[in-house]
């Protein structure tokens, strides 16, 4: 199935409009949250094929040892002969690692096992929490080129997301709509306030995206509340629905968007790209 079928005129409708929108600089985004299972990655590859599908142009760093976002993008294990590893490491160049995808305008830096013992690597390295951002500063011009950079990271505070948030312009948080994911937000919250304090002033919240969200269950919409009244606005209006077909996809070696472009995931995460292109075009402040 081509990207081209997700011109499909009820979503060429919703998006066209915002293809044009103002931009105000690139961004780079860690799309972070130390508890795994909670919709991280598959928010990272859904919604960077909604932003390439209205002709962005997006890189997503491939920053989990389980490389899910490759294998959710369809990128081989004997294609990955560069990766984010070797690039952490400073045996490559970023942009010598950089694979295009079967998507159009979306490009990734591949993830390997060999990531997995980066941080003890790391350890005795100078400048260990900026190895990523000194790859971005060598590779200037590449980044330049995309709109949007997403680093989806492990599913743990270490040394790997360290080195996201110190390289990132601000912060994606996909929260799963459960009890026990607002404890993890607070500490979530306060680990960003560290890197703001001591590595990256620049660091800001992105936004929040609801996961998982069931509308069966009253949990869900009181986590909701509670996550709106404490962050405001940085919480999107749009929510990603529990969804099978969402969950079947990286199987296939695709996004949702192109496994199943009319699931109700799938408009979701169409949803989410439209409201994030809409909040680019505010005013800053």
């Amino acid at each position: 199935m081509s990207v081209k079928t997700l011109s499909d005129q009820s979503i060429e409708a919703t998006l066209a409009e915002l293809a044009k929108a103002t931009e105000r600089g690139r961004r780079v985004i860690a799309v972070v949250n130390q508890k795994g299972g909670v919709g991280k990655t598959t928010t990272a590859i859904n919604l960077a094929t909604a932003l390439a599908a209205v002709k962005k142009s997006v890189l997503i760093i491939d920053l989990d040892p389980q490389g899910n976002a490759s294998t959710g993008l369809g990128v081989e294990m004997r294609d990955r002969k560069r990766s984010s590893y070797e690039v952490l490491m400073g045996d490559v160049a970023l942009r010598e690692a950089i694979l295009a995808t079967s998507i159009p305008g979306l490009h990734i830096v591949p993830s390997t096992i060999d990531l997995s013992g980066a941080e003890l690597e790391l350890v005795p390295m100078e400048r260990r929490n900026f190895r990523l951002r000194d790859a971005f500063f060598d590779a200037d011009q590449a980044i330049k080129s995309y709109d949007y950079v997403l680093i989806d990271c492990p599913p743990s505070l270490n040394l790997l997301t360290l080195n996201a948030l110190t390289a990132a312009k601000s912060v994606l948080v996909p929260l799963q709509c459960e009890f026990f994911a607002l404890e993890g937000l607070s500490l979530l919250l306060k680990t960003i306030e560290r890197v703001r304090a001591n590595f990256n002033p620049d660091l800001d919240i992105f936004g929040i995206v609801l996961t998982m969200f069931d509308r069966r269950n009253n949990l869900s919409d009181q986590v909701a509340a509670d996550v709106r009244s404490y962050l405001g606005d940085k919480v999107y209006d749009t929510v990603i629905p529990r969804n099978v077909r969402v969950s079947e996809a990286p199987s296939h070696g695709k996004p949702a968007l192109l496994y199943d472009y009319k699931c109700a995931g799938s408009q979701a995460y169409i949803k989410l790209a439209t409201e994030v292109l809409r909040r680019e075009r505010r005013p800053a402040a």
